[in-house]
């Protein structure tokens, strides 16, 4: 059993959407992201990455994660190019990017991809022999994401000093009152920049802008509410999360998801 798609509604505090090994992969080419983290390294053979327009070649045992939404294409430069693959989901999903250092891409090594190959080929073990224990998948979803808090690239951005002094204190603001008026002109008043290179900062760092930063950030934690109090109206949710209009919150929410608050909602 090669893959395996999540068919039972959210309600773990993370869990797989998809997990899969000796995968034959295909291209794939998605100019708008993945709506999910989404991790692929290469069981066998080589493939090559490309994000945000720069190339990489993952091989034998080696694998990259990236952020939701972020673009990015792959295909295989051997014969035969087989990976193995996990995505994250769960009502606490936008607290993975705090665990992940606000990293839009780590990469993994062999010694690391050693480590994940072997707790996937457990996970996938689990599936393989019903009833699946949702919580020990849950656990198991965690401790998958933890082998790439110390990727090179997190790291790397921890050390650099522009980022710990206008990006941090950023999105340290937005993480805590996200519920607020917050725009993109007071954080960066805050931080004593413009808006304009503010803005700059995110997208040399996190690959996006400040402001659709703090939009995701806002949709995340209304997945949150959605699927954690079903009886939470729409409107409500809208307000707990800085949206002042509902209309505009729908909107966003659907241009960012693909889908509106009530289907997210029907759908999970």
């Amino acid at each position: 059993m090669p893959i395996i798609f999540r068919s039972t509604p959210v309600s773990e505090p993370l869990t797989f959407d998809s997990v899969g090994n000796h995968w034959s992969q295909e291209s794939v080419r998605r100019p708008k992201g993945y709506p999910l983290y989404h991790y692929l390294q290469t069981e066998k053979g080589c493939g090559c990455i490309e994000i945000q327009g720069k190339s990489y070649l993952l091989n034998e045992g080696e694998g990259v994660l990236t952020a939701p939404f972020v673009r990015h294409s792959y295909s295989g430069k051997t014969e035969e190019w087989l990976t193995l693959f996990s995505t994250f989901t769960g009502t606490i999903e936008s607290s993975i990017a705090k665990i992940l250092g606000n990293r839009q891409i780590v990469f993994i090594g062999k010694d690391q991809g050693t480590k994940i190959a072997s707790l996937i080929v457990s996970i996938m073990g689990k599936y393989e022999n019903p009833p699946v224990d949702a919580k020990a998948l849950s656990l198991d979803c965690y401790g998958l994401l933890l082998h790439f808090v110390d990727g090179v690239y997190t790291r790397d951005l921890m050390e650099d000093p522009l980022y710990q002094r206008y990006i941090a204190p950023v999105i340290k603001e937005i993480e805590t009152n996200y519920d607020s008026e917050l725009t993109v002109n007071g954080l960066s008043g805050q931080v004593y920049i413009t808006p304009q290179y503010l803005s700059r900062l995110f997208g040399r760092f996190l690959g996006c802008s400040a402001y659709e930063y703090l939009t995701t950030y806002r949709i995340n934690k209304a997945k949150e509410f959605l699927l954690t109090d079903p009886r939470m109206e729409v409107q409500k949710i809208a307000q707990r999360v800085g949206f002042l209009d509902t209309s505009h919150f729908i909107a966003m929410f659907k241009k960012v998801t693909g889908l509106t608050p009530l289907e997210f909602r029907r759908l999970n």
